[in-house]
């Protein structure tokens, strides 16, 4: 990952507290687990049946067994326990996640979230996607600020068809940490070297900021 980026998940990373259960979704969330202290009280889930994961591994260390949602090799730690995927999505529907952290193409000014499918390109499916933002208590959301041609990915309303509605809370991204608020994107922390112009010209919509000093990460 770039610096930016690695930032941006080590942010992220911040957000977890003690005694959460979160799922970490498929992409940049994933990573998150590798910013956590060994010794970090949280029950971290993921849809394919496990709680309890310790950090990634190389294939060379890993169990050629034991993955992530996304294919990735993880560790265990102690107290991790496997079920299948019935108990699994009961977990999430049954509204026991405090925190899900999911990838996105787009997400909307009212915290509409599209991240599982562009037209005309393959995807394997939509996933635990639309479980996981209905009804996890608190989502949010790990992306780069605009996509490779530059396209600002935080937007007005979204183009791509939707996971869910207005459920994304705050968006981390290489260039911002950005709350969906009542009046729309309001921007909460800036990353280091990042303009606040630069900020306002990659959001595809009105960016709201405080008139207090923001915090850089």
């Amino acid at each position: 990952m770039s610096n930016a980026k690695e930032r941006m998940v080590a942010r992220a990373a911040r957000e977890l507290r003690p005694g959460m259960v979160v799922n970490l979704g498929i992409g940049l969330p994933t990573k998150v687990v590798n910013h956590l202290p060994a010794d970090f009280p949280v029950c971290l889930h993921t849809e394919n049946g496990l709680t309890g994961i310790g950090p990634t591994l190389p294939a060379d260390q890993a169990s050629r067994n034991l993955i992530d949602a996304g294919g990735a090799y993880v560790s265990t730690i102690p107290g991790s326990a496997f079920f299948d995927s019935a108990t699994s999505f009961a977990l999430v529907r049954s509204g026991r996640l405090d925190l899900t952290m999911l990838g996105a193409f787009e997400v909307a000014a009212n915290g509409d979230l599209a991240n599982w499918k562009i037209p005309g390109k393959f995807s394997p499916g939509v996933g635990g996607g639309i479980e996981l933002a209905q009804k996890a208590r608190r989502v949010a959301v790990l992306t780069t600020h605009t996509d490779r041609a530059g396209n600002p990915k935080l937007k007005k309303a979204c183009s791509l068809p939707l996971t869910a509605k207005g459920c994304v809370a705050r968006v981390f991204t290489d260039m911002a940490v950005i709350d969906i608020a009542p009046e729309g994107f309001t921007l909460v922390e800036t990353a280091q070297g990042v303009s606040l112009a630069e900020i306002i010209e990659a959001t595809g919509d009105v960016l709201h900021v405080p008139d207090t000093e923001l915090p850089n990460f």
